[in-house]
């Protein structure tokens, strides 16, 4: 009868473990070895040789790929700041708006657009001209108007660009944290407010003691979440500027030493740098649920 039991156990759970195992340890184990290889698409024939860590030293050291570190690390900080900021801060204050389904309803629209779709309408709204000819971005008409000499907003480097470009990025998350913390703040219990009001607290106090820390839990999720997306980043940059002007970011950079380039190795060890840095965040999430179930139970 147990072993039974543990047939019928193994053929519900054996083809999700069969796919995650095909899908992704195998081809991240591989994708491991991978990383000490050179050019070469077959790392156990001729067509690829042992390099050892040559491909890391590269990751580590090439002025191209240590500015695609520094851009990941300006996207992460000011995208993550800013849309989780701008989508608390709208949840709260639209709460109260009389038209709130149809303000929420527009702010998120963007983030139904695909990436590369709000890639090409902001390349538009960006786009640049000589000052002797008439400005067709929406960005430089209104500087122009306004008597100001238009910006080259995707060629002016080092931080322009892509400040420019995680304005694209913000402009499309920040309705998606909207919604998620709207949906916790409505989880609120009303009648705790209204007592923090009857003992005489301001709107600041409430939002400061009392909104905030109830929504702690979610604003932790929407951190990482936004961590996460944020490090993996590469429609934006690939479509609006394909990583040229200092714009590159890691997953740029991977894309052209494997597809153009056709260097399979330093491909492979962006990618692993890649998922060791989205690694950490992803563990802090599951251990965080884990208590929270524990708690909950």
């Amino acid at each position: 009868m147990i072993h039974t039991q543990r047939w019928i156990v193994w053929l519900f759970v054996g083809p999700a473990v069969f796919l995650i195992l095909f899908f992704l340890t195998y081809p991240t184990l591989m994708t491991i070895v991978r990383s000490f290889y050179g050019k070469g698409t077959q790392i156990f024939g001729s067509t690829a040789t042992l390099v050892g860590l040559s491909n890391w030293k590269f990751v580590f050291t090439n002025p191209t790929m240590l500015a695609a570190l520094r851009n990941n690390a300006l996207w992460t900080i000011v995208f993550t700041i800013c849309t989780v900021t701008c989508g608390l801060l709208l949840a709260v204050l639209l709460d109260r708006v009389r038209y709130e389904k149809v303000v929420k309803s527009i702010i998120f629209i963007p983030a139904a657009i695909s990436m590369v779709g709000a890639a090409v309408i902001w390349k538009f709204v960006y786009a640049y001209r000589p000052v002797d000819l008439p400005q067709i971005g929406v960005v430089n008409a209104l500087m122009v108007a306004c008597g100001k000499e238009p910006v080259g907003w995707l060629i002016e480097r080092p931080w322009i660009n892509n400040l420019a470009l995680i304005v694209v990025g913000i402009w499309i998350w920040t309705g998606f944290c909207m919604v998620i913390f709207s949906a916790a703040y409505k989880s609120i219990p009303e009648d705790i407010i209204e007592a923090a009001r009857t003992d005489g607290a301001n709107e600041w106090q409430i939002f400061g003691k009392i909104t905030l820390p109830l929504m702690t839990p979610t604003i932790a999720v929407v951190t990482t979440t936004m961590i996460v997306q944020v490090l993996k980043i590469f429609d934006i940059v690939f479509v609006m500027t394909h990583g040229a002007y200092d714009t590159e970011v890691i997953a740029s950079r991977m894309y052209k030493e494997m597809f153009s380039f056709y260097n399979y190795g330093r491909a492979s060890a962006i990618a692993v740098v890649l998922l060791f840095l989205i690694a950490p965040v992803m563990i802090f999430n599951i251990r965080r649920f884990t208590r929270q179930e524990e708690k909950c139970a």
